[in-house]
């Protein structure tokens, strides 16, 4: 992912790309030529020589990196989830908001081209459904799929639910790792919206699907794809239409955001406190799958 972000923010007026830091030095290397930066294996070394920086490393390690940097009055923007822990999230946010920094939460899909203009539609969701579907890969490994793929629809449910989580349920199996692969989620939200939310990390064919119920509408979102389907009931009949929402680039959209708030000084959408809340929930599945896999294995 790292590699992406530096693509995307070497394109941005008024950037200066300092460094891409990777402990692989060829690696590091690699993406510099690339983008016209220069390679560096050791991020502390450039913490004094820059305004800000994005953390796309392992998610274990966000969290001892991200503190580094925001003590040295640097602003961020750190891949999902935001940090492993709770306590790991509030002292970043607490960090951030006393050195009045940015700090984004990597929410990609907040992006999405498709996504936007189905929000835009949306007044009330009352039910919302999400599946996401990934063959294995080793990057993201080190965390589950909940963590890993789950979190992005925890996000969205939360944005479009505009309410509180105020109870969670969870099922899940581990396949072909030793955590879990595959889960499934129900959230309940303050104001009577519910969630049902699937992923998998062990599946053939990538998945990213979305669909939104409202008192007069409903919504079918591929998100990859760009496109959405609208149902609803007009003059006794059930009219559908279609929209192609084909061509955006989520990470160039959010890397611009980042690069907007820590020129103008302003807040950021997607800050900590949404990256927080999206991990809490993730946690807590995560947490509720294991408790029931003890039972059962």
């Amino acid at each position: 992912m790292g590699r992406y972000h530096a693509e995307k923010l070497a394109r941005l007026p008024g950037v200066e790309l300092a460094a891409i830091v990777d402990r692989d030095s060829a690696r590091a290397e690699e993406v510099a030529i690339k983008v016209k930066s220069r390679a560096c294996a050791d991020y502390r070394q450039i913490m004094d020589k820059v305004d800000a920086a994005v953390i796309a490393v392992p998610t274990d390690r966000h969290y001892a990196i991200a503190r580094e940097f925001l003590s040295h009055g640097v602003h961020l923007m750190i891949e999902k989830p935001i940090a492993t822990t709770l306590a790991e999230a509030d002292e970043l946010i607490e960090l951030a908001e006393k050195k009045r920094l940015v700090l984004q939460s990597g929410h990609v899909e907040r992006y999405n081209k498709a996504y936007r203009a189905l929000v835009a539609r949306m007044d009330r969701a009352v039910f919302i459904e999400a599946e996401r579907l990934a063959g294995f890969k080793q990057r993201g490994a080190e965390v589950d799929v909940v963590l890993d793929l789950m979190i992005h629809d925890l996000d969205l449910a939360c944005a479009l639910a505009r309410s509180e989580p105020t109870a969670v349920s969870a099922c899940g199996f581990r396949v072909l790792t030793r955590d879990i692969d595959i889960a499934n989620a129900r959230i309940e939200f303050g104001n009577g919206c519910v969630a049902n939310l699937s992923a998998s990390r062990v599946s053939q064919a990538p998945v990213r699907k979305l669909r939104v119920f409202q008192g007069d509408l409903y919504v079918s979102a591929d998100l990859g794809a760009g496109k959405l389907r609208y149902v609803r009931q007009k003059a006794g009949a059930i009219e559908e239409t279609e929209e192609s929402h084909e061509g955006g680039d989520a990470l160039a959209e959010q890397a611009n955001a980042f690069i907007s708030a820590v020129s103008k000084g302003s807040s950021v959408e997607i800050d900590g406190r949404e990256g927080r809340r999206a991990l809490e929930l993730a946690l807590t599945v995560g947490r509720l799958v294991r408790e029931r896999l003890s039972r059962f294995e």
